[in-house]
């Protein structure tokens, strides 16, 4: 495990404020590990921000299943980038309604673009891209 090194930031008390309502309401037990977690978040970002790094992800698409070959659509471009996607979890969420979960895996660039064509085929009504990290290189 790697040595804890303690530091000191100067803050305005209102922003510390602000910021010691905001880790309360998230559950954390003290400043120590919101920053930490901010620092992670950063540093997933700048991975994120690279076209080659190997990252993971989920793609959350809503659409109304009634449109045409729209299931088969989506299911396609899975298929054509078969190496990216891990697993797919497919709810009903009414008798129109579905929402799909794409876990995905791979470079950046690649992921992107899988990301980018199942939210913009026709008929999905929502999508989006939640970037994450394998966790290398991440304390």
């Amino acid at each position: 495990m790697a040595e804890t090194t303690r530091f000191g930031i100067s803050i305005d008390e209102r922003l510390l404020q602000q910021f010691d309502e905001l880790i309360e309401s998230k559950g954390y037990d003290n400043r120590s590990e919101a920053i930490r977690d901010l620092i992670r978040n950063a540093l997933v970002e700048q991975q994120w921000s690279g076209d080659d790094e190997e990252t993971v992800g989920t793609v959350t698409l809503v659409y109304d299943h009634h449109t045409r070959d729209l299931a088969d659509k989506l299911t396609e471009h899975q298929h054509s980038h078969h190496e990216a996607v891990i697993s797919t979890l497919h709810v009903h969420l009414d008798a129109h309604h579905c929402l799909e979960v794409v876990v995905v895996k791979g470079r950046t660039l690649k992921v992107r673009r899988l990301a980018d064509e199942l939210i913009g085929t026709k008929g999905v009504k929502h999508g989006k891209l939640v970037t994450s990290t394998t966790g290398k290189g991440l304390q």
